[in-house]
């Protein structure tokens, strides 16, 4: 079934659209909310609970591309109950990627929601203006907080060349903010 098809049983408040979105995104939700939270049993709870925030939320809401807006909510509730479960621990992969991006945005430079959301759309264009491969990369470890193991394996790359890879694109982001008068 194609994402407009599951969509559409959103709105018609059918009962099958989360055992359909189960089957196509099921995967890639538990793999979203494993990296972040490096439990099974969390990340399972997560999953769930991205299917009942996607109910509540289509309609009114009709996504574009649904593998995006699906991602997007399991990576942020995974984000918020690793915060619940944690306090101000950190797991190890989530801080790593973290750390890596330390150099390029300093919490400092972060200030408002409008910030946030106009230094997004920046590092939106740089990813852009990146080579496919290396876009890809970025995005598999800072995004979705896969570990440079997973992302080698995935690519058929050595986990060095991730590593150099990841390096040279956080210093053309940095590059590429500073041109943009973001302040570092």
């Amino acid at each position: 079934m194609d994402d407009l098809e599951i969509i559409e049983l959103y709105f018609l408040r059918d009962e099958h659209p989360i055992e359909e979105t189960d089957k196509k995104y099921g995967k890639l939700c538990l793999n979203i909310a494993k990296n972040v939270l490096g439990n099974a049993y969390d990340a399972e709870e997560c999953v769930n609970d991205t299917y009942l925030s996607v109910w509540n939320v289509i309609p009114p809401t009709r996504p574009n591309r649904f593998a995006a807006f699906i991602s997007k909510i399991v990576r942020n509730l995974s984000i918020k109950r690793l915060d619940y479960n944690l306090a101000n621990k950190r797991s190890r992969y989530l801080t790593v990627s973290f750390a890596e991006l330390e150099s390029v945005l300093s919490s400092d430079c972060i200030e408002s929601k409008i910030e946030q959301e106009e230094i997004a759309r920046k590092i939106s264009a740089f990813l852009w203006k990146e080579k496919e491969n290396a876009r890809n990369v970025f995005i598999r470890r800072y995004y979705f907080f896969d570990s440079i193991g997973d992302i080698a394996e995935k690519y058929s790359y050595t986990e060095s060349k991730v590593k150099n890879m990841l390096y040279r694109s956080r210093e053309r982001l940095k590059a590429f903010l500073k041109n943009e008068g973001v302040e570092l």
